[in-house]
C-alpha cells in the first residue's frame, strides 16, 4: 500500500493541526524527553500531515534504520510482528473525523504516527520492539503465549511510563496521542507499578477504557535488556502448560 498523500483534504490537514497542537500544548511538561526530541528528529510539524515517503522515512532510516509501513488498519498478529521484526512500523493512513475527536474504535494515522514514530528515533527502544517481535514470532502459534506478549506490548509501547530525572513521564503511544489519558495516567490516584516482566505478562488490560494501573520503566535500555528474560519466562510457561 501507499500513503497516497495527495488524497488528504484540507479538512484532514486541519484535523492533524488540531490534534497536534492540542497534544503539544501539554506534552512538553509530561512526556518523555526522548519522545519530545524525537518529534523534531522525525520532522513532525503542525501545519501538515507527515509525508511518509518524502519526509518521515528518510529521517527514520538515517536515525535507526526503521521506516513507517502503510497498512489498511488493524492487521493479524503474524503480519504485525513480521513487519516489526523487519524494522517496519505498521501505520494506517486514515485520519479521524471531528465526531471521533475523543474516541476511536481502532487507531488512526494520528495515533500510529504522532503517538509512536518519534520514539523510533531512539535505538534502544527500536531494538526492544525488533527483538520482542522475534520472540513473538517464535510463539505465534501459541495463543496463550501470544496473549502474554500482547500484554507486554500494551503496557510498554502503548501505555508505558518512564522515570526521567526523578519525575514520571509518558512514552506510550496510546497515552501520547490521547488528551484525556495524558492527564489521567499521571494522577496520584492511579497506581503506578515498577516494571516487572513476570507481573506484566500476567496482567490483563482494557481496550475500551483507561487503564487501572500503569507500569514504569527506568530507561529504554531496561526495556531492551528485558527481552531475554521475557523469552525465558515464555519458554517456561509453554513447558508447564
Amino acid at each position: 500500500m501507499d500513503q497516497d498523500y495527495q488524497k488528504y483534504s484540507e479538512a484532514d490537514h486541519r484535523m492533524w493541526k488540531l490534534l497536534f497542537e492540542r497534544q503539544m500544548d501539554v506534552l512538553p511538561s509530561i512526556a518523555s524527553r526522548t519522545y519530545l526530541e524525537g518529534v523534531d528528529k522525525v520532522g513532525f510539524v503542525t501545519d501538515h500531515i507527515p509525508d511518509f515517503r518524502k519526509e518521515t522515512n528518510p529521517r527514520l532510516q538515517a536515525l535507526t534504520n526503521w521506516k513507517v509501513y502503510v497498512v489498511p488498519g488493524l492487521i493479524p498478529h503474524k503480519e504485525f510482528y513480521t513487519h516489526l521484526s523487519n524494522r517496519e512500523f505498521p501505520a494506517s493512513t486514515w485520519l479521524r473525523k471531528p465526531e471521533q475527536l475523543e474516541y476511536l474504535e481502532e487507531p488512526d494515522m494520528f495515533h500510529d504516527t504522532f503517538g509512536h514514530v518519534p520514539l523510533l528515533s531512539n535505538q534502544p527502544f527500536c531494538d526492544f520492539i525488533e527483538h520482542l517481535s522475534h520472540v513473538a514470532l517464535r510463539f505465534i502459534e501459541n495463543e496463550n503465549a501470544l496473549a502474554q506478549i500482547s500484554r507486554l506490548y500494551w503496557y510498554t509501547v502503548e501505555f508505558g511510563l518512564i522515570r526521567e530525572r526523578g519525575e514520571l513521564k509518558i512514552y506510550g503511544g496510546g497515552i501520547i496521542s490521547s488528551a484525556g489519558e495524558s492527564a489521567y495516567c499521571l494522577s496520584e490516584k492511579v497506581p503506578k507499578l515498577n516494571f516487572d516482566t513476570a507481573t506484566l505478562l500476567a496482567t490483563p488490560y482494557h481496550i475500551d477504557r483507561y487503564q487501572d494501573h500503569y507500569f514504569v520503566i527506568d530507561s529504554y535500555d531496561q526495556l531492551y535488556e528485558s527481552v531475554s528474560e521475557i523469552e525465558k519466562l515464555l519458554d517456561k510457561f509453554v513447558e508447564m502448560v
